[in-house]
């Protein structure tokens, strides 16, 4: 077991001998000293795990003494103890960052835990993080093999997400691996549930499926309009689950969240469909039937999310809303900086959509960019890299300013994606997209087994661009790689993140509801 080093500083510190004593017996080594210039001495010559600091000794104050030992030595965690409750010591000690703060008399136990929060935090986490995931590993794995519907799939993507984030702060190698292949076989069962299931969804009204993105606006957004409170809805492109946790904290420094719930996104999972079907109210097919000079077919080189907001207008005249709405695209810093200058102006509406691209701009510059993929070569560095994002960016600017205004917030995104990591061969004409998670085109040559295949787009509502035309999926972590140039195409895309496919990361979509707290 490892012994620790804690220098105590005490006038009175022959007094506090027993507690002394204990602490050694318990593992840890104490050197004494009884002022505020000894114990910075000390500082200066040894190194320590911790500092148990009196504020009332004499000559150099237990907060000075601290000052100096913070202006070399600002990592060494500081317990402050004294007789006194005044609220102004213990303010001023937090201000000065110290890692606790005890009160006189003490008893050995209190002494201890500090000790134990401070020193031996990370290894106790990490004990507790491993025995409480072994125990849910087998409750999950078991629940794989169950029949499951689409809100206990979401439960379970709740509970894995859930344990990535634990496992990843406790930082222990050997469960996240273990993680990651429980990840991937829930993964593969998903993928069969929703190839059961999927076209049931969108074509018996009798059947039970959860709410699919042409409903979302319809069925969470609107209903969320009120005369009292206007409404601004921030759809963060490509957002997925693990990414929604990583940023709340910071949010809920700001607005209360009132309800935090989950929809699927369509097939494919991507902007030209998923979220388009989003502000039309349509699925696809529909979306080309009924606003045929809106839709962008695939194999057209204009932008296939040029019309959103009218897209979005026509659902609001459709749906019979007297509102008054804007609508905004971010698609760079600028962009989002002027629309931080104008928050107040979003207020003059019943309802704002804004469309941020960020996590989009993030996902696509990893695979391009070698720094990007540098600093994002895992999952969990690329959580980071998007709070860290998130934490500078004008959106967030943007939140901050509307969190003292009485306003209504809603927070989606389109879909996910998914870090893949298996190739898999695929043969298609020069007319084929270029979606390495997805596609459609005709006389595609490819193994059935492991895509997903619809040789009649119409029963998934999806345009055919010719009479032969056949859409696939990939699932899991797979991706589309052709047959030539094979090993270059393998290597440049094999572990970054993509979107269009079957996948819980890019199909289950977070959408959560907040109030300011002005209100």
């Amino acid at each position: 077991m490892q012994r620790y080093n804690i220098l105590w500083a005490d006038d009175e510190i022959e007094l506090l001998k027993p507690h002394v004593l204990f602490l050694n017996k318990k593992g840890y080594d104490i050197t004494e000293v009884t002022s505020g210039p000894e114990a910075i001495e000390a500082c200066e010559n040894q190194g320590f795990d911790v500092i148990f600091l009196d504020e009332n000794m004499p000559g150099m104050t237990g907060l000075e003494t601290l000052s100096q030992i913070k202006s070399f030595r600002p990592d060494i965690p500081v317990v402050m103890i004294t007789k006194s409750e005044e609220e102004h010591l213990m303010e001023e000690a937090i201000g000065s960052k110290i890692a606790d703060y005890l009160i006189k008399p003490l008893n050995p136990n209190q002494i201890l835990l500090s000790v134990k929060k401070i020193l031996d935090n990370k290894r106790l986490v990490s004990e507790r993080t491993n025995m409480g995931y072994q125990q849910d590993f087998r409750n999950l794995s078991m629940a794989f093999n169950d029949y499951l519907d689409h809100e206990e799939w979401v439960d379970i993507y709740k509970k894995l997400v859930y344990w990535q984030l634990e496992i990843e702060a406790a930082k222990s190698d050997e469960m996240e691996e273990v993680l990651q292949m429980q990840m991937s076989e829930a993964n593969a069962n998903f993928t069969k549930y929703v190839k059961e299931n999927y076209e049931s969804w969108l074509n018996d009204p009798d059947v039970g499926r959860p709410l699919l993105s042409h409903e979302l606006m319809k069925k969470r957004v609107f209903p969320e309009l009120s005369n009292e409170l206007p409404l601004v809805f921030v759809l963060i492109d490509n957002l997925r689950l693990d990414q929604w946790k990583i940023i709340q904290p910071m949010i809920k420094d700001y607005f209360n969240v009132d309800r935090e719930s989950h929809y699927y996104s369509i097939l494919p999972t991507t902007t030209a469909y998923s979220r388009n079907a989003i502000f039309s109210g349509y699925l696809p097919l529909e979306m080309k039937k009924n606003y045929p000079n809106l839709w962008v077919d695939e194999d057209s080189e204009e932008g296939k999310n040029n019309n959103e907001d009218k897209f979005l207008a026509k659902q609001i005249e459709r749906n019979r809303l007297n509102i008054k709405h804007v609508y905004h695209k971010i698609k760079n810093q600028s962009q989002g900086k002027n629309l931080v200058e104008g928050a107040n102006n979003l207020l003059n509406n019943d309802l704002s959509v804004i469309v941020y691209n960020f996590v989009d701009m993030l996902s696509h510059a990893r695979t391009e960019m070698e720094v990007i993929r540098e600093l994002a070569p895992d999952e969990s560095a690329y959580r980071s890299l998007t709070r860290s994002w998130f934490e500078h960016s004008p959106l967030f600017d943007l939140l901050r300013a509307l969190a003292d205004k009485p306003v209504k917030l809603i927070i989606s995104t389109d879909h996910g994606t998914t870090r893949v990591k298996k190739p898999f061969r695929i043969i298609g004409d020069r007319n084929t997209n270029t979606n390495l998670r997805f596609k459609v085109g005709k006389n595609l040559g490819f193994e059935e087994e492991k895509v997903f295949v619809s040789r009649k787009p119409e029963l998934l509502h999806l345009p055919k661009p010719n009479v032969s035309s056949a859409y696939v999926f990939s699932v899991e972590d797979y991706f589309f790689a052709y047959p030539n140039n094979y090993n270059h195409y393998v290597k440049y895309y094999s572990d970054t993140f993509q979107h269009g496919g079957l996948s819980m990361e890019e199909m289950i979509i977070p959408i959560i509801s907040l109030t300011s707290k002005a209100v």
